[in-house]
């Protein structure tokens, strides 16, 4: 019989960090198109809970202002180019 001793149950485990050649590994990885998009989300909402989960959140909040100022842009500037073709005005 075996016999489980509650206390530490309910202790947070402790995880070493992550060595440089993990970090090397990730950013590898990070460097692959269309690649790296699906592991930052299974980093950042997978089951594991290590430095590259609050990492790949924060990557991909920078990646959706990238996305939403680059869409902001090239409305700003097609509607600048829009608007000069129509006026007929020429440079």
């Amino acid at each position: 019989m075996e016999v489980y001793d509650d206390n530490q149950s309910t202790q947070p485990v402790q995880k070493g960090q992550m060595s440089v050649g993990s970090w090397f590994i990730t950013m590898l990885i990070l460097a692959i198109p269309l690649i790296n998009i699906i592991m930052l989300f299974v980093w950042a909402f997978g089951g594991n809970k290590d430095e590259r989960t609050n990492f790949a959140k924060a990557a991909l909040i920078w990646m959706l202002i990238g996305i939403v100022l680059g869409v902001c842009f090239v409305g700003c500037v097609g509607c600048a180019a829009i608007a000069g073709l129509a006026g007929g005005s020429y440079i």
